[in-house]
Parts: structure tokens; sequence; C-alpha cells
């Protein structure tokens, strides 16, 4: 698997169009939850594409400073075709590796979906809220130390 960071500028006209496909397709079309899927955020953020050897994109997050304290990461996906086979673990260590690259002096603090608690539990994460809604799906806040 192969990792590419990049803003916004960097990203070709053909990256985004598939990036945005691909966000749609599970934040919106999948989890049935219309909202701003793209968002002023993504002007600053760092997109991160885990991508296979041949060069076809399996997963995706973005990285951003949350505040002076804090870093965090969201839009967490796994293409359909490539789920089952691990590769969700593989971009979270890779987003959790590049978030401490980009943000050294933040801690990590993420909005997990509440029934993903324990897989970010598993990578050291643990819960500093209750579970709440957003957008109409269980969230709990998440922090890395």
């Amino acid at each position: 698997m192969n990792v590419e960071v990049k803003i916004l500028n960097e990203i070709t006209a053909q990256e985004w169009c598939r990036l945005a496909e691909e966000r749609i397709k599970v934040f919106v079309v999948e989890q049935e939850c219309p909202y701003q899927e793209i968002d002023e955020q993504d002007y600053q953020a760092h997109h991160l594409m885990l991508k296979n050897d041949q060069g076809d994109l399996v997963g995706y997050t973005r990285m951003l400073a949350k505040d002076d304290a804090h870093a965090t990461f969201g839009r967490v996906l796994v293409l359909k075709q490539f789920r089952g086979h691990k590769y969700g673990r593989q971009l979270v260590q890779a987003t959790i590796g590049e978030t401490k690259r980009l943000f050294p002096d933040k801690v990590i603090q993420i909005q997990a979906q509440a029934y993903l608690k324990e897989f970010y539990a598993s990578f050291g994460f643990k819960p500093i809220s209750d579970v709440y809604l957003e957008d109409n799906i269980p969230h709990l806040d998440m922090v890395l130390d």
C-alpha cells in the first residue's frame, strides 16, 4: 500500500472528483445522511489517500488542526470493494502517523461513530464524551495522547 498526503491545491481535478464521489457514496448515500459532505474544512485539510500498487484508491481520510491544542482527522473510509481486508487498520495507522507528523505538538481528538469505539480504542483512543447525535448518527469524542 502507498500513502499520499496532499493539500487541496496539490490534488488533481480527477483525484478530487474521485474523492468527492467516494465520500458522498459512503457518508451521504450508504449512511442515508443528507448533509454538506464537501465543506470549508476541505480547503485547509491534508487529504490522505491509501492506494494499492496499481494506483487504485483504497481508502481516504482528511486531517486538520482543530484548535491550538488539538489536531483531528475524519471522513475515514475504505472503498466498498476493498472492505473486509483490514485496510481500515492500515488507513487509520497511516493517518495517526501523518497527523502526528503534520501537527507534532497537538493532541489528536476525533469524533468517532459510536459503533467504532472499540476499533479506535485498539489504537489507543480514549472516550472523552458521552454518545451524542451528529447528523442523526451516534458519535463520541475520543482522544489519543
